[in-house]
């Protein structure tokens, strides 16, 4: 199928799953977000992982990361956030810079969608960047509007996941990190529902939602339904 079609059927997607989360009040979210973190945190995956890439979550419509990213940094790990570079708007770009403690990821003011950004310096020195870090990334932890149950995700359709995870694998000549979506359970269709692009879009290795997991291979090793 032609790009530009599916492109459309794309926006007809994004359009029809945002107005059935908007349906959604917050104390199910919050449930449904205690669910998720608590199967992350469980897992195998997460507890052998040493550097992890997880989203900062927007403040309503979405599933709540906050107790994820705080969970990760207690642990141990080390962790990397999203922080979107709009300083060429032809090319704007998603970089990974590092959060080294809760009371850093609580100073970080929110940006684009609402969403709590690093600055690209602390203490006037600059935040190690994945792309540049010694540390390979062991799992990404990936946002999205949809998903299904053929591992399809759908972005919100500017493709910095896409890019970010092409030009990490591309770049710094590593294995490619486990890719693992969180989701409500509204956000999860049926299989071979999410239009993809052959070549640009990543399939998901793992679906994490409160409903169950959705792992073919049980490579976050933790049980499924």
């Amino acid at each position: 199928m032609a790009t530009t079609a599916i492109q459309g059927q794309k926006r007809a997607l994004r359009k029809i799953v945002s107005a059935s989360l908007k349906s959604l009040s917050q104390s199910q979210i919050q449930h449904q977000s205690k669910v998720v973190t608590d199967a992350i945190v469980n897992s195998t995956m997460f507890q052998t992982s040493k550097c992890i890439s997880c989203y900062l979550s927007m403040p309503k419509g979405e599933l709540d990361t906050g107790p994820l990213v705080s969970a990760i940094l207690a642990a141990g790990k080390i962790l990397y956030v999203p922080k979107l570079d709009t300083s060429d708007s032809s090319h704007p770009r998603m970089d990974m810079l590092r959060v080294y403690d809760q009371s850093d990821l609580d100073s970080f003011p929110s940006g684009l969608w609402g969403i709590r950004e690093p600055p690209y310096e602390r203490s006037r020195k600059p935040r190690s960047n994945a792309l540049d870090a010694d540390q390979q990334l062991d799992l990404i932890i990936v946002p999205g509007v949809a998903f299904d149950t053929s591992m399809g995700r759908l972005g919100h359709g500017k493709g910095y996941y896409d890019s970010f995870i092409t030009e990490y694998i591309a770049n710094t000549g590593r294995s490619r990190p486990f890719l693992v979506a969180l989701a409500l359970n509204e956000q999860v269709l049926q299989e071979q529902n999410v239009p993809m692009i052959s070549g640009h879009d990543w399939s998901m290795d793992c679906i994490v939602r409160s409903d169950g997991i959705l792992d073919p291979n049980n490579l976050l090793g933790c049980p499924t339904h």
